[in-house]
């Protein structure tokens, strides 16, 4: 039986700032060594003490970037549906003004109270993608930040799930030619994509199959919670993702595999040094 190779991946946990149930979900799932990354949902209710818990926190090495959010809690516009928000950035009719507006207005927001740039950004429900508003955050990325900037998502499908390739096609091309001609950094591909449906039990077999496709540099999100909220829509869903990455069988799940988790910059970090070194 052949061995196999390891894989270096990173799992991050979207929404924190959503609820405090996330937030406790994070910061455990980091302190285990589990989680590496945590897309922050400035706008949430929770946003402004998970900073200071963040802040306080001194577990290993961790991304902690922004998670766009156009559709629940918008700082300066009207909130969205994702499905308005795509088609009318299809047909030009976002302000391109009023996007740059309300990404600044973000990312002031994220910087403010945890003191840093953050280390990459995505989007809630892959807004980040959509025509228009790619667009409009490469503008901001590239004032704010010229001489760092940060890694973006790619929501490229790993397999061939109907729902991964949906979120795929909103998008995920354009964005990393863009980004690849920018230079922009990214993940390869996007793992953890479902229904958010079937119970611990099949979480846990959908992770154990993320594993085994994951190739080096993916990105693996979860949407984790330590409690159910009312009116989330996705709150059992949260509590199992929870029971399992929290859970005994996790680490056996990621041996098995030979997946290594890391954060997504040191993973981006390695393959550029090593890049530089092929061509000495």
């Amino acid at each position: 039986m052949a061995v196999k190779r390891e894989r270096s991946i990173c799992l991050c946990l979207d929404d924190f700032g959503l609820h405090e149930g996330i937030n406790e979900a994070a910061l455990a799932l980091r302190r285990d060594g589990r989680v590496h990354a945590l897309s922050c949902l400035v706008t949430g209710a929770a946003w402004q003490s998970g900073a200071t818990s963040l802040r306080r926190d001194s577990a290993g090495p961790i991304d902690v970037g922004l998670h766009l959010d156009l559709t629940q809690r918008p700082l300066t516009s009207a909130p969205d549906s994702w499905a308005a928000l795509w088609m009318r950035g299809s047909f030009d009719r976002l302000s391109a003004s009023a996007l740059r507006a309300e990404i600044d207005a973000q990312f002031d927001l994220f910087e403010r109270h945890l003191g840093r740039r953050p280390d990459f950004v995505d989007g809630h429900q892959h807004v980040h993608q959509f025509p228009q508003v790619r667009d409009a955050l490469v503008d901001v990325l590239i004032q704010r930040y010229p001489y760092h900037r940060p890694w973006v998502r790619s929501t490229r499908a790993a397999g061939w799930r109907f729902k991964s390739l949906v979120i795929g096609r909103l998008g995920s091309r354009m964005l990393t030619t863009e980004a690849d001609l920018l230079a922009f950094p990214h993940n390869r591909r996007l793992l953890g994509v479902y229904d958010f449906a079937g119970g611990a039990g099949r979480y846990e077999a959908l992770l154990s199959s993320w594993f085994r496709l994951a190739e080096q540099g993916d990105l693996l999100m979860c949407h984790a919670s330590t409690r159910a909220i009312p009116g989330d829509p996705i709150a059992q869903a949260r509590l199992d993702e929870y029971e399992v990455l929290s859970g005994g069988r996790f680490d056996g799940h990621a041996r098995s595999h030979a997946i290594k988790l890391e954060s997504m910059t040191r993973i981006l970090d390695e393959a550029r040094f090593a890049a530089t070194r092929s061509l000495r």
